[in-house]
């Protein structure tokens, strides 16, 4: 029995002191992963990541538009990660490879079992156990972000890049959603309690990202920017 085998069935059984002798150990669980995924990205060059709903079927209007996107992107040289998921994710793997670009995937092994989507290349599929090891490979070797309509996870993934430009803890990167009626709501939020009542964010904070309806306005944010910044890693 492995380790890891062992500190799982620790967790059903509740044994508390099995586990936290486990703890170390997960140590180098958590170094393979991190020296797996750079060693890996390191060779792939400039990606934009595109991220979404796992849930979203395949005639649904934001998967069409991702697969176009990403297609586009592939077409400025550009390679794409996703989540490695269904839905969105795999919207953006299949414009990929419908563009001939690269087509990333960092899968993460949760209890329903997401498996990796058909359109990610043979050799470019990575698989996490931990969800701060593959947002740093996301962050680390992404040169944009595309968020599209998605859930809790989008959300997440959305605020932890935003945080990091905004602490200068990552090098200043464009960050685009995609789609205004389904981000207005937030954007409201983020306007009106945030901004002007509580004071939490500055003014130049809404400058951090931008809100596009099209593939076009997406794509060209991205280039924009790439014309006039050198390509670098994030970290």
């Amino acid at each position: 029995m492995t380790n890891e085998d062992k500190i799982r069935r620790a967790f059903e059984n509740k044994d508390w002191n099995e586990i936290k002798a486990g703890d170390s150990w997960q140590i180098f669980k958590i170094m393979s992963e991190f020296v797996e995924g750079f060693e890996k990205m390191a060779k792939i060059g400039p990606c934009v990541s595109i991220f979404g709903s796992a849930r979203t079927k395949p005639d649904n209007p934001y998967y069409l538009l991702a697969e176009e996107i990403a297609l586009k992107l592939t077409k400025e040289g550009y390679g794409i990660i996703s989540g490695g998921g269904p839905g969105i994710m795999e919207a953006a793997n299949k414009g990929a490879k419908s563009g001939g670009g690269k087509s990333v995937g960092l899968n993460i092994r949760l209890p329903f079992e997401q498996s990796g989507n058909i359109y990610i290349d043979a050799d470019k599929s990575l698989v996490f156990d931990y969800f701060f090891v593959r947002k740093t490979i996301f962050l680390k070797y992404s040169q944009g972000f595309v968020a599209m309509p998605g859930g809790f996870g989008t959300l997440d993934e959305l605020f932890e890049a935003l945080t990091l430009v905004q602490t200068s803890k990552i090098a200043h990167f464009p960050v685009v959603l995609v789609g205004s009626s389904y981000w207005g709501g937030l954007l409201d939020w983020i306007k009106q309690t945030l901004l002007e009542k509580e004071k939490n964010i500055s003014p130049g904070d809404l400058d951090l990202f931008h809100v596009v309806d099209t593939a076009d306005e997406a794509v060209r944010i991205i280039t924009d920017f790439y014309s006039k910044y050198n390509l670098k890693p994030n970290f």
